[in-house]
């Protein structure tokens, strides 16, 4: 989906109609959508600190805390999009040509808040299954998305950005023998209109078990 065109002010319809603080959670859950097209204002220091303590309610078995988050804003932005852009370059991938390169640089310069997400690896843990820490971390993002939707402002969860080459993420000091790099969120106050998203219905996902099959 492309974002054609927006105004460089802030339009309260728009906002209203996509990301607007919600009546009830249940009605947030429903209603939040990713958006990849975003630009300022991104919450507010004290909107931040409520985002990032939603995510220490996520379930998490054996009280391991494996999620790990780092707040990318202002001229660091800048510099991530060069170390990324530079790191997947020099990975070879083909995918990077000056055109795509061109096209994330602009994007991210549009986007005024960024958050790195790891998992830490519990190399001394033989209680805690791994993919139990890796759900438990996802779970945390996923409280941190759904409290960025209920505060008014939009997300887009990347796994681009270099996510899978192993220089990007030790620069953000998450070394990858300690780490699980799981990519970024960006936040800030949706660009442009979008539709709400088309979700299936939950019957074509769930069954009721009554006994032995």
């Amino acid at each position: 989906m492309n974002c054609v065109s927006f105004s460089l002010t802030p339009d309260p319809m728009t906002t209203t109609q996509n990301a607007s603080p919600t009546a009830t959670p249940l009605h947030a859950l429903n209603t939040r959508r990713s958006f990849k097209f975003l630009r300022a204002p991104a919450p507010k220091p004290e909107e931040l600190e409520q985002i990032l303590q939603a995510a220490m309610s996520a379930p998490d078995h054996g009280a391991l805390r494996p999620w790990r988050f780092v707040v990318i804003q202002g001229e660091a932005i800048g510099k991530l999009a060069d170390l990324a852009l530079d790191a997947v370059k020099r990975s070879g991938d083909p995918r990077m040509t000056p055109e795509k390169e061109k096209s994330v640089r602009e994007w991210m310069a549009g986007v005024p808040l960024f958050i790195a997400v790891a998992q830490k690896i519990a190399h001394d843990n033989t209680k805690i299954p791994e993919q139990e820490q890796l759900l438990a971390t996802g779970a945390a993002t996923m409280n941190l998305l759904n409290a960025v939707h209920m505060l008014g402002y939009g997300a887009f969860w990347s796994t681009g950005i270099g996510t899978y080459v192993e220089d990007v993420q030790n620069a953000l000091g998450l070394d990858a023998l300690d780490y699980r790099f799981l990519g970024f969120l960006a936040i800030g106050t949706p660009a442009c209109a979008v539709p709400p998203a088309n979700r299936p219905d939950y019957r074509e996902f769930v069954t009721e078990w009554t006994g032995p099959v």
